[in-house]
C-alpha cells in the first residue's frame, strides 16, 4: 500500500473515532443528572437523570438501568458494555406473580478511582469502595471496600492495591 493511501486510512479512521466519540457523548448528555469536565464518553452509554458523575469520568459503554440514583466519583473509568441496575420488581408485596406492578429502587455509589473492566453488572443498593477495581465479567451484589480487587458472580475480594503505592500516586496527580 503507498504512502498516501496510507495516510489517507489513518486520516478516515481518525476522523470517525472523533465523531463516534461526540455522537455518544451527545447522547449520554441528553439524560444526565449532573457531571464535572473532563468526560469521555468511547462507547455507547445511556445514563439516567439521577446519574450524577465527578471529574475525569471515561466510559467505553456503560448503561444505567432503572430509576434509583447512581453516584461516580473522580477519574472512573469503566469498560465495554457495563450495566449498573438500580430498580427491581417487588415480588415480596407485588399484586401479582411471578412479580407485580410496582417496583423497589436502590442506588448505586462508586467512589473515586474505580476502574471497571468490561461487562461488569453491578446490582442497586451497594457501594464501591475509593480505588477499587472490577475484573471483567464480575457481578457485583454486595458492596466493595477501598483498594480492593474484586472478581466473580457474585464478586468476591480476592487481593487487594498496594496502598502505598495507591496513596503516593494519588497525592502526585497521577490520573488518567
Amino acid at each position: 500500500m503507498s504512502g498516501w493511501l496510507r495516510r489517507v486510512i489513518r486520516y478516515v479512521y481518525r476522523t470517525v473515532r472523533t465523531v463516534r466519540r461526540w455522537y455518544f457523548r451527545a447522547v449520554a448528555l441528553q439524560t444526565l443528572g449532573s457531571y464535572e469536565e473532563p468526560f469521555t464518553v468511547n462507547g455507547p452509554t445511556r445514563l439516567t437523570r439521577k446519574t450524577y458523575l465527578g471529574a475525569n469520568t471515561n466510559f467505553n459503554g456503560l448503561t444505567v438501568a432503572g430509576t434509583g440514583s447512581v453516584r461516580i466519583g473522580d477519574n472512573f473509568h469503566s469498560g465495554p458494555e457495563c450495566l449498573i441496575i438500580t430498580s427491581f420488581h417487588d415480588y415480596d408485596h407485588g399484586d401479582a406473580l411471578p412479580y407485580g406492578a410496582t417496583s423497589v429502587d436502590r442506588s448505586v455509589e462508586i467512589g473515586d478511582n474505580v476502574w471497571l473492566g468490561s461487562r461488569v453488572t453491578i446490582v442497586g443498593g451497594n457501594r464501591l469502595g475509593e480505588g477499587c477495581i472490577v475484573q471483567a465479567g464480575a457481578v457485583v451484589v454486595d458492596d466493595v471496600p477501598e483498594l480492593a480487587i474484586v472478581g466473580g458472580n457474585p464478586a468476591k475480594v480476592f487481593k487487594y492495591r498496594d496502598r502505598e503505592h495507591y496513596e503516593r500516586l494519588k497525592a502526585a496527580g497521577k490520573f488518567l
